[in-house]
């Protein structure tokens, strides 16, 4: 039930930014804000739910940003009147829900998560080393 309580939040919260940017000021129809909405909620929430423990709110809020601007960019593409300015319609939007996603992102960690704070919920870099060597090679072919 919690899964599909912060699925249903995410789908409001992005039909309610869409029709206030798109709807509103781009005059666009409901039905194509809704359809929209649902292909980028779908997307989102699956990557929420497998990437957002793991990379952190603000890495995920960011790849959140880059899929809302492709996402509205391409599906409007299809859907939205051709007259309408469709890259300023994609990045307001975007910026909206990316500043949306920042607080939902805190919702899913506070009351959906299991064990958030589990190391292996978490991906470790410290155990990456580099390594620094000479090449090896005979006498004679360094004089050549």
């Amino acid at each position: 039930m919690r899964y599909i309580l912060a699925f249903l939040l995410k789908l409001v919260a992005t039909v309610v930014i869409l029709w206030i940017t798109l709807g509103m000021i781009f005059n666009i129809s409901f039905s194509n804000l809704f359809i929209t909405s649902l292909i980028l909620t779908v997307v989102a929430f699956a990557g929420d739910m497998l990437i957002l423990p793991r990379i952190g709110n603000i890495a995920a809020a960011v790849g959140d940003f880059a899929l809302a601007y492709i996402g509205i960019w391409v599906i409007g593409s299809f859907l939205y009147d051709s007259m309408l300015s469709l890259d300023a319609a994609a990045l307001i939007a975007a910026f909206l829900i990316t500043i949306g996603e920042l607080f939902y992102h805190r919702y899913l960690r506070n009351f959906v998560f299991d064990n958030v704070d589990k190391d292996q919920n978490h991906l470790h870099s410290d155990n990456l080393q580099t390594e620094a060597s000479e090449e090896f090679y005979d006498r004679k072919d360094k004089d050549e």
